[in-house]
């Protein structure tokens, strides 16, 4: 195997650090922020993370997460899953949600059955090489495996390097939300939902 060349595998439940490192650079703030609510007494948010991308259950579980590679090192991420169709509890609930997550939620209750790249995620020094281009690449091939006909993910309408590169990858703005802001994440305007349809 050429270790120049990045190579791709489903990630393992020691691979959680690294998955927890590239879900909050995917996420722009909103992980770490998160994850600092739920630690203990001189817990780091990372750690809280870790732990979660460490379960075998749950959306952020490390068997919904594709790795990239260069030899020994963990170079991007996919992370992405089918979204199921909320039910009433779910739709009811809504108000309750904290208003910093509310639009993603409301955004993702627009496209159940869809599969949901939640994270996409390549870090600083591997970036240029094409490993964004073939994690989404990747996601089709699971959405077509899980039996979905759309793939869907948010992007924040301020973050222009994201928006055009799914844009350039087929990917069209659906629907959209205002956000607050908050001092987590350096937007203030909306989000997109952004789908695309599984042909072929």
């Amino acid at each position: 195997m050429n270790p120049s060349l990045p190579f791709y595998r489903a990630a393992r439940r020691d691979d959680a650090r690294a998955v927890a490192q590239l879900i909050e650079i995917a996420g722009e703030g909103i992980p770490s922020f998160l994850w600092s609510q739920n630690a203990e007494a001189g817990q780091a948010p990372l750690d809280v993370g870790t732990a979660r991308a460490a379960r075998e259950d749950g959306n952020f579980s490390y068997r919904n997460v594709v790795l990239a590679r260069l030899g020994d090192a963990v170079a991007g991420m996919l992370l992405a899953y089918r979204l199921p169709r909320p039910d009433a509890g779910d739709l009811a609930a809504l108000p309750e949600i904290p208003a910093l997550l509310r639009p993603l939620v409301e955004l993702e209750y627009q496209v159940p059955g869809s599969f949901y790249v939640n994270a996409l995620a390549v870090f600083p020094q591997y970036r240029g090489r094409g490993i964004g281009r073939a994690l989404l690449t990747t996601a089709e091939e699971r959405a077509r495996a899980a039996g979905c006909d759309s793939l869907s993910l948010q992007v924040f309408a301020e973050n222009e390097r994201a928006r055009l590169f799914y844009l350039r990858h087929g990917y069209g703005v659906v629907d959209r939300r205002p956000i607050v802001a908050h001092p987590c994440y350096p937007y203030s305007t909306e989000v997109l939902l952004l789908t695309r349809l599984i042909t072929g």
